[in-house]
C-alpha cells in the first residue's frame, strides 16, 4: 500500500507520533517494521480500554507489519510507576505466570496470532549483571528522571520513591534495545516510558523508534479511566449479556468516542450517525443499541449480538423476563421450613461474592424475588416452588429445590 494511504490509516484516532516522517521514512526503508506493545501481567483480565492500543495494532497487522507482544514478565515485578502516588507492591512469579497466560489469549481476540510475536522481558533483563545495569542507568539523570509528573509530585510532598522505580522506565527503554524496534505505542500516561526508549536507542547506536501514544478510555463512568479497580470497565471476555447491557448503560458523551476507539466501523458511517444524533435525528438509545451491537459482534459474533439486542428489548423496554434464564438447584438440606435467608442465597448462587457484597446489593434496592423488590438484609424467602432472582438490570436466576 502506498505509505501516505498507510500513515493515513495509522494516525487514525491517535494522539501523537513523533515523528511522523520518521515513521514514513522507516516503511519506505524497511517496508515490514518491527511494532512493540509492552504489557505488564499485573491483573489477569483486559478490557476495552486495553484494546484500544490492541486494534491499532491489528491496523499495523493489517498493513503488512509484525507486531511483537512484549509479556513484561520481569518488569512486572517492580510494576510501572506511571500515574502512581505510591510504590506498587510486588507480585510472585506465580502469579506473573497465569496473568501472562491469560492476557495472550484475550489479545489474541484481537491480534492475528499468525502475525503476532509473543516475547517476554526476562530473556534478557534476567540475564543482565550488575556491571550491565550500572552501564544502562548511566545514560540518564537522575535530574531527568524527576521531571516525570509522578516523581516530581512525590518528591515535592516527600513521598517515598524507590530507587528500583527509577529502573523500571529504563528497563523497559532497554526493551526497545534488545528488539531493535522501529515503533513503540502506548497510551499517552506512557509517553515518558517510550520517549525514554528513543533516547536509549540512540545511546545504543540504534535507530530511535517512532513512538505513538493513543488515548486513555473513560470507563462507564464517563470521567475516570476504565480500570478494573474502580469497577467502571468492561472486560473483553465478559458474557455477551454483560457486555452488551454494560454499554446500554454508558453516558451518552461517550457513544461515539467508543465508536471510533472500539470498533472497526467505518469513520464515514460513524460521522453519519453522530450528524443524525446532534440533529435530534438519532435517539441515544438507538445509537448505544447500535454501539454495543457492533461491541458483542467484534468479540461474541453476530448471532449472540442478533440474541443479545432481542433480550435487552425485552427485559427494559417492554418490562418482561426473558425467556431464556439459567436454572440453579439448592440442595434441601440448606433450606429450613421452606424459607432461606437472601443474603445466603445470594451467596450461594454465586450472584454475590461475599455476605457484605450481598448486604449492598440489597440495600441499593438491586435485588428482586419474582418481580418485587427486596428491602431488608434479613429477609427469608420462600423456594417450595420456582421462583426468579434477579440482581441488578442484567442478572437473572431461575430458583427450585433439587429433585431427590
Amino acid at each position: 500500500m502506498d505509505v501516505q494511504r498507510q500513515i493515513s490509516l495509522i494516525e487514525r484516532n491517535t494522539v501523537e507520533i513523533i515523528h511522523k516522517h520518521e515513521l514514513a521514512r522507516k516503511i519506505k526503508q524497511k517496508g515490514s517494521l518491527k511494532v512493540k506493545f509492552g504489557v505488564d501481567p499485573t491483573t489477569p483480565d483486559i478490557h476495552l480500554g486495553h484494546s484500544v492500543i490492541l486494534l491499532k495494532l491489528r491496523t499495523f497487522q493489517d498493513l503488512g507489519h509484525k507486531v511483537i507482544l512484549l509479556i513484561g514478565d520481569f518488569t512486572a515485578r517492580i510494576g510501572d510507576p506511571s500515574g502512581r502516588i505510591k510504590t506498587r507492591p510486588s507480585l510472585s512469579a506465580e502469579k506473573i505466570r497465569i496473568n501472562a497466560r491469560t492476557y495472550k489469549e484475550q489479545a489474541f481476540k484481537i491480534l492475528d496470532p499468525r502475525k503476532t510475536e509473543i516475547m517476554y522481558n526476562s530473556k534478557w533483563l534476567s540475564k543482565m549483571n550488575f556491571s550491565r545495569v550500572l552501564k544502562l542507568a548511566s545514560r540518564y539523570t537522575v535530574a531527568r528522571m524527576l521531571e516525570r509528573d509522578d516523581f516530581y509530585l512525590r518528591y515535592k510532598q516527600n513521598l517515598p520513591i524507590g530507587l528500583h522505580e527509577f529502573l523500571y522506565p529504563l528497563m523497559q527503554a532497554y526493551d526497545s534495545v534488545a528488539l531493535k524496534a522501529d515503533v513503540e505505542i502506548g497510551g499517552t500516561d506512557q509517553k515518558f516510558n517510550l520517549l525514554l526508549g528513543r533516547h536509549i536507542q540512540k545511546s545504543y547506536r540504534q535507530s530511535p523508534q517512532v513512538i505513538i501514544t493513543m488515548p486513555i478510555l473513560e470507563g462507564l463512568d464517563g470521567k475516570e479511566k476504565m480500570s478494573k479497580s474502580l469497577g467502571n470497565y468492561i472486560g473483553i471476555t465478559e458474557p455477551a449479556r454483560e457486555m452488551y447491557g454494560k454499554i446500554m448503560s454508558i453516558p451518552d458523551e461517550l457513544i461515539f468516542r467508543y465508536f471510533r476507539l472500539l470498533t472497526t466501523f467505518p469513520e464515514t458511517k460513524i460521522n453519519t450517525l453522530e450528524n443524525q444524533f446532534r440533529k435530534g435525528k438519532l435517539h441515544p438509545k438507538e445509537a448505544k443499541a447500535r454501539l454495543a451491537f457492533e461491541l458483542v459482534k467484534f468479540y461474541h459474533g453476530e448471532e449472540e449480538a442478533k440474541k443479545e439486542a432481542e433480550t435487552f428489548e425485552t427485559v427494559f423496554s417492554r418490562k418482561e423476563i426473558p425467556s431464556e434464564i439459567p436454572s440453579y438447584q439448592i440442595n434441601p438440606e440448606k433450606i429450613a421450613d421452606g424459607k432461606m435467608w437472601v443474603v445466603e442465597l445470594l451467596k450461594l448462587t454465586g450472584l454475590a461474592k461475599s455476605g457484605s457484597e450481598a448486604r449492598r446489593l440489597i440495600q441499593q434496592g438491586g435485588v428482586r424475588w419474582d418481580g418485587e423488590k427486596i428491602k431488608s438484609v434479613d429477609a427469608m424467602l420462600s423456594v417450595n416452588e420456582e421462583h426468579i432472582l434477579q440482581v441488578g438490570k442484567r442478572r437473572f436466576l431461575r430458583i427450585k429445590q433439587e429433585e431427590i
